[in-house]
């Protein structure tokens, strides 16, 4: 019966719920960029999606090339590949260090530059919306902040899957039962 119940629970760790593709993070810093800016500066960016609603957050300090004259999301190319906008952040904050949030409905065209939604979405902002998720999900979009110095970027980070937190309490909920079970297997 013990052994049993470790199966389960094994077999249950490997089918659990995990990542479902719905938030990206990204460590900013200034060797992301193409090429690298020297810049001590830092940041760390969220991405997060409910139904068509993407949700940024962007934290950052230290910015020494001037005060941000832009920030975006840029999709779709490999790791280490400057490519274009894709979603530019309105409103962001002109300061070396702080905090942007902002909502951008999928579905709305006029999120998306021109160039990213002709090129990569067809021309619509639904295939734009499909291409942005898809580069989101498979590794190939970054957010970046731009100044006078760094017009290309001082600092720069790599959107990956990150788990989410309802996931993460079901794989600590089952770690905690796999790490009891078996310690009663050691005693019994």
């Amino acid at each position: 019966m013990k052994k049993s119940l470790f199966v389960l629970l094994t077999g249950w760790m490997l089918c659990a719920p995990v990542y479902s593709g719905t938030v990206w993070q990204a460590v900013m810093v200034e060797s992301n960029e193409v090429p690298a800016t020297g810049s001590p500066a830092t940041g760390f960016s969220l991405v997060s999606l409910s139904g068509n609603m993407l949700s940024v957050h962007v934290d950052w300090t230290g910015l020494i090339g001037g005060t941000p004259a832009a920030a975006h999301i840029h999709c779709c190319a490999a790791p280490g590949v400057n490519v274009g906008v894709a979603v530019g952040f309105p409103n962001f904050p002109t300061t070396l260090s702080g905090t942007y949030d902002g909502v951008f409905d999928l579905l709305d065209p006029n999120i998306y530059t021109a160039a990213f939604r002709n090129g990569f979405g067809g021309g619509t902002a639904a295939g734009a919306e499909a291409a942005l998720l898809a580069g989101l999900d498979a590794g190939l979009a970054y957010t970046n902040i731009h100044n006078s110095v760094f017009p290309g970027g001082e600092i720069r980070g790599l959107l990956v899957s990150a788990p989410e937190p309802a996931s993460m309490l079901l794989i600590s909920g089952g770690l905690i039962g796999l790490v009891w079970a078996r310690r009663r297997a050691q005693r019994g």
